[in-house]
C-alpha cells in the first residue's frame, strides 16, 4: 500500500513539474502565433525585393569583382522555391543595378544597351540567372538608364560628329543638343563644336532627348530586347529628370509605360524620384506601378526620425497622409518603401548607436508598410559603411561568412567588415538575430496577404505618441498592426470589440523569435520596447 502511495505521489510531482516548472527547468513558453499558418508564394506585382549591386554581391571565379555565377550560387538563400520552411530569406524578386557595358564601376554610363559587361558574365549567364530564378518564384527587374547615356556609347559618338559638322537633323536627334545660350548658366552641359548637350549628373553622361521619336522608338526597342529574355520589369533611374524646357515627364513615362505593357502586359515599373510628396503624386499619374516612397527612408528620414524621437503616433499619420494621396493619384499604385540603398549611408550605421533592436524594429516598421518591400542587400545582417565619404564605401561586398570575408574590390575600395553578429552563415545558426527577423517578417507576410495589398484605412489612437497603430484593409480583411517606439518602456493597452471583434495576436516581433510572444488576455495587450504586433479578428 505504502508503494503505491509513493507511486502516486512521484506522478503528481512530475505533473506539478511539467506544468509549473520544478528547479532549473525553463518556464513554458508562449505558443508563436505564426505557427500553423500557411505561407502562399506570391504570383502577382506585390514582392519582397532585394536590390543587389552586382559587383558587389557574390565574385564566383575569384577575379575580385561580383558576378551573374555567383548571384545563381546564392539564390537558395535568397529564395529555395519553398515558402513553407528552409533557410532561405524569403525574397521573391530581385533589382539589379546597371548590367550594361560602362567604363565607370556603377554602370550608369550605359555604352551598350543591348549586352552585359564582360565582367559579370555573357548574356547566356545572365539568360541563366533569370531561369534559375523564376524556378524558385523570384522575378527580376532591371536598372534601366532613360535620363543620360554614357558619352562612350556608339549612338552618342555618331551625334557629336554629325553635330561638328552642323548636322542636327540625323543622330543628334537623339540627345539633348542646343546652342550654349539655350541653358541657364547653372546647367552642366558637355561642349561638341558649336552646340552643347545637357548633362546634370556629369560630362561624362549626357542627357536623352525624350521627345524624340527616334529616341522613343530606341528606348522602345531596349525594353522589348530585356522583357523577351524574362526580365519582369524595370527600376526607371532619375525619373525625376525627365521633366526638362520641353518635356513633359509625366507625359514620357505614360508613354513608356504604355510601351512596356503592350509588350508585357504583367510588367513591373518603380521610378526613382526623391522629391516633394507633389511631384510623386503627380508621377503617379503617368500609371507607373511604384515611385520609391523616400521620405520614409534614409538615415535623416522619416522611420528613423520617429524612432530617435519616439514618434509612432505622427509617423502613422504620415503613412496614411502618404497612401491616401497617392492612391487617389492612381488607385492601382504599389508604394515602394525601403530604408536604404545604394545612393545612402547604410541604415545599420544610421541606427548603430540604439543597437540591434533598433535594426529589427526599423525593419518592422517598412516591412509591415502596404506595398512591395525593398531590402538592399546586406541589410538584412546589419552590414555597416566602414566611412561615409564615398558612395562605394555604401557598396562593399556581401558577407556570406564573417570567417571567409570576400575579396572584392570596389573603386579601389577593398575594406570590408564584418557585421557586428557576423555574416550569413553565423546569423543563420542564432534564432534570435537580425536576419532570422528579417526571415519572419517576410513570412508573415506570405501569411498574410493582405499587409502589402491592402490600404490604409485609418489610424488607432491609444493615447500615447510612443505607440503607432493603423488598420489595413483588403477584400473584407481587416488587420490592426501595432508598433512600440519606446526604447525601454513596455505599453499595456486595451484592445476593445469596437477596434477589432474577436480580436487574436496574428504575428508578432519582440526582439525575441522563441520566447517573449505577445499575449492578448482579457482585453489588454503589451508590447514590450521596440516590438510589433498584427491582430485580426479570430475566425
Amino acid at each position: 500500500m505504502k508503494k503505491t502511495i509513493s507511486i502516486i505521489l512521484s506522478a503528481a510531482l512530475l505533473c506539478g513539474c511539467a506544468l509549473a516548472g520544478c528547479g532549473n527547468s525553463e518556464p513554458a513558453k508562449a505558443k508563436d502565433p505564426i505557427d500553423g499558418i500557411e505561407a502562399k508564394a506570391s504570383t502577382d506585382k506585390y514582392r519582397n525585393y532585394y536590390q543587389i549591386f552586382t559587383q558587389s554581391y557574390c565574385d564566383s571565379n575569384g577575379d575580385g569583382v561580383g558576378d551573374f555565377q555567383g548571384i545563381i550560387s546564392q539564390l537558395d538563400y535568397l529564395n529555395d522555391g519553398n515558402p513553407a520552411g528552409g533557410d532561405d530569406l524569403g525574397i521573391d524578386a530581385l533589382w539589379l543595378t546597371p548590367i550594361n557595358p560602362s567604363e565607370s564601376y556603377h554602370k550608369y554610363s550605359v555604352e551598350d544597351y543591348y549586352n552585359v559587361d564582360e565582367s559579370f558574365g555573357t548574356l547566356e549567364d545572365f539568360d541563366k540567372l533569370v531561369e534559375e530564378a523564376h524556378k524558385r518564384g523570384i522575378n527580376i527587374i532591371l536598372d534601366l538608364v532613360l535620363n543620360h547615356i554614357s558619352y562612350k556609347n556608339p549612338l552618342f559618338l555618331e551625334a557629336c560628329e554629325e553635330v561638328r559638322q552642323g548636322k542636327l537633323d540625323g543622330k543628334a536627334q537623339y540627345f539633348e543638343f542646343h546652342k550654349p545660350d539655350y541653358y541657364t548658366s547653372d546647367t552642366q552641359v558637355v561642349e561638341v563644336g558649336d552646340y552643347v548637350c545637357e548633362a546634370n549628373f556629369s560630362q561624362t553622361m549626357p542627357e536623352w532627348n525624350l521627345n524624340s521619336e527616334k529616341t522613343r522608338e530606341e528606348f522602345k526597342n531596349i525594353a522589348k530586347f530585356w522583357l523577351d529574355r524574362g526580365v519582369d520589369g524595370f527600376r526607371l533611374d532619375a525619373v525625376k529628370y525627365f521633366e526638362n524646357k520641353e518635356t513633359d515627364g509625366v507625359a514620357f513615362l505614360k508613354w513608356f509605360v504604355d510601351t512596356c505593357r503592350e509588350i508585357k502586359p504583367d510588367v513591373y515599373l518603380v521610378g526613382e524620384d526623391w522629391s516633394e510628396d507633389s511631384e510623386i503624386e503627380e508621377f503617379y499619374g503617368s500609371g507607373i506601378d511604384s515611385l520609391f516612397a523616400f521620405r520614409f527612408a534614409q538615415s535623416f528620414g522619416d522611420i528613423v526620425d520617429a524612432i530617435n524621437l519616439k514618434k509612432g503616433q505622427s509617423l502613422v499619420k504620415k503613412m496614411a497622409t502618404y497612401d491616401g494621396k497617392m492612391s487617389g493619384a492612381n488607385d492601382g499604385y504599389i508604394n515602394a518603401v525601403f530604408l536604404s540603398n545604394h545612393d545612402q549611408v547604410r541604415i545599420a550605421n544610421a541606427l548603430e548607436s540604439k543597437g540591434l533592436e533598433a535594426e529589427k524594429f526599423a525593419a518592422n516598421v517598412y516591412m509591415l508598410m502596404p506595398g512591395n518591400s525593398f531590402t538592399y542587400y546586406g541589410e538584412e545582417i546589419g552590414m555597416t559603411a566602414p566611412n561615409t565619404d564615398s558612395d562605394k564605401y555604401y557598396r562593399l561586398p556581401m558577407v556570406f561568412d564573417s570567417d571567409n570575408l570576400p575579396g572584392i574590390t570596389v573603386d579601389g575600395a577593398s575594406t570590408v567588415e564584418a557585421p557586428a553578429n557576423g555574416g550569413v552563415k553565423q546569423q543563420l545558426a542564432d534564432d534570435n538575430s537580425l536576419l532570422n527577423h528579417y526571415r519572419r517578417l517576410i513570412t508573415v507576410k506570405l501569411q498574410n496577404p493582405e499587409i502589402a495589398r491592402g490600404r490604409i484605412t485609418a489610424q488607432q489612437d491609444f493615447g500615447d505618441k510612443e505607440v503607432g497603430a493603423y488598420y489595413i484593409e483588403k477584400d473584407g480583411e481587416k488587420l490592426l498592426v501595432i508598433h512600440n517606439f519606446s526604447s525601454d518602456e513596455a505599453k499595456t493597452l486595451e484592445i476593445t470589440a469596437d477596434m477589432l471583434p474577436n480580436a487574436a495576436v496574428r504575428a508578432d516581433f519582440t526582439g525575441s523569435v522563441k520566447t517573449n510572444h505577445i499575449e492578448l488576455k482579457d482585453g489588454k495587450i503589451t508590447l514590450p520596447a521596440y516590438s510589433s504586433v498584427i491582430l485580426k479578428s479570430a475566425g
